[in-house]
């Protein structure tokens, strides 16, 4: 008589391999929030202030100072926050942020005084800076290695179609009434409304618990939403040297170097490019200015939904240098084509291709930095990032788009995370 077999049990998986759920979609969601605001109001202020000057006596400082307030708030942000978040954790921070963004989106509505919507955009920019540490570190964390590239690319979408967003509200609003910029400052609430609701009962992540050896936390999250048959992860007790002295320290100083200067690099044309394509479109010939600023927007948009198809399919490495060279390549175009008297179909054509480029590279800047840094340094290496390209923006002065972004190389080994 044989014995019977019993079935044999699965192996476990580990926490980095765990499948797609929609338990990872929705903290990807979830982390959308703020890109998708951070697009919005940095597109929607050059069209505010074009439309609020009369109202609000705007000179040319006010205006210098209003256009740049939100990103010298994210700058600050941005570098406070890093090091507490990597401390006491990102799911505090995650939870409330955008809430906070709500009430000081609604707030914008009743001012009367340029100095204050210059302290509201201050105060919304530090908001934004919190929320692109904690958002980019724990989307990282609690996405599952094959599926992050995308996971994290949906923060780029959502940014493009944030600045989006904003300038098809601004076509729509521009012209009804004395009052209509202050509907273009408010309305950014209910997007930051519908993502608090969808952050409620986020986890905090499991990576951050257990580099605290808060190991039985850990389990319990990665058991209640991933399955038992996931392992939870396990690490080694938090290093002595944290924050800014190991970041900038032998080890992770090159990496530091890198997360910055890629983002620099890529914000410089980019940015400038977006912000003041009304004035390049005039000064290259073009007179359908405003067309051609919704055709930017466009290619924008549809350049962020590529580059979230490619990230996974594509080496960081290659992605960056590609993109960078291409894009110069563009650019040089762009010009040559302006001097040699080319017509506007031309111009719109090449400075649409080069806007298509550059967004579908900005995914890896929400995946190549957080990728860089150990868990017990993501936020305050994200931080650091995240500063260095808001530190060379212009104030955007007009109504016109603005855009950012790109990165790479591979992840490092898993034994970072």
């Amino acid at each position: 008589m044989t014995t019977p077999v019993s079935p044999t049990q699965p192996a476990p998986i580990a926490y980095d391999d765990a499948p797609l759920t929609r338990f990872h979609i929705r903290i990807a969601v979830a982390g959308t929030g703020g890109q998708f605001s951070d697009g919005f109001i940095l597109g929607i202020i050059g069209i505010v202030i074009a439309s609020a000057g009369d109202t609000l006596g705007l000179t040319p400082l006010w205006t210098g100072a209003l256009g740049a307030a939100t990103l010298t708030g994210l700058f600050v942000g941005a570098i406070a926050v890093g090091p507490v978040a990597d401390r006491i954790g990102r799911r505090s921070i995650f939870g409330w942020d955008m809430l906070f963004f709500a009430v000081l989106s609604l707030l914008q509505f009743f001012v009367q005084t340029p100095g204050q919507l210059l302290i509201l955009r201050l105060l919304l920019g530090l908001v934004l800076g919190a929320d692109y540490v904690v958002s980019k570190s724990l989307v990282t964390e609690h996405s599952p290695r094959k599926f992050r590239g995308r996971l994290m690319s949906l923060l780029a979408v959502a940014w493009a179609a944030g600045y989006v967003f904003a300038y098809l509200i601004g076509f729509l609003l521009t012209g009804h009434g004395e009052n209509a910029w202050r509907y273009m400052l408010a309305i950014s609430a209910l997007p930051a409304l519908l993502v608090f609701g969808f952050r409620l009962g986020v986890p905090e992540s499991p990576l951050w618990l257990a580099r605290h050896q808060r190991n039985a936390e850990a389990a319990d999250v990665v058991r209640r939403h991933l399955g038992p048959g996931v392992l939870p992860p396990t690490a080694p007790p938090l290093s002595r040297d944290r924050g800014f002295t190991a970041l900038f320290g032998p080890v992770y100083r090159r990496r530091t170097a890198v997360g910055a200067l890629f983002y620099v690099c890529q914000v410089i044309p980019f940015f400038a490019l977006g912000t003041f394509s009304s004035q390049v479109m005039e000064s290259l010939g073009v007179t359908g200015k405003m067309g051609a600023g919704a055709l930017y927007n466009v290619f924008l948009l549809i350049g962020a939904v590529v580059g979230l198809v490619l990230i996974d399919h594509i080496s960081r490495r290659r992605f960056l240098v590609g993109t960078f060279f291409i894009g110069a390549v563009l650019l040089t175009a762009l010009i040559l084509s302006a001097e040699a008297g080319a017509s506007a179909i031309v111009v719109i054509g090449v400075f649409a291709a080069f806007a298509f480029l550059m967004s579908a590279a900005v995914n890896l800047e929400f995946v190549y930095p957080p990728e860089l840094f150990p868990t017990d340094l993501r936020a305050s290496g994200v931080g650091i990032a995240t500063a260095a390209s808001r530190s060379d923006r212009p104030p955007a002065p007009s109504c016109s788009p603005s855009s950012r972004r790109a990165t790479a190389s591979t992840p490092p080994s898993s034994d970072a995370w």
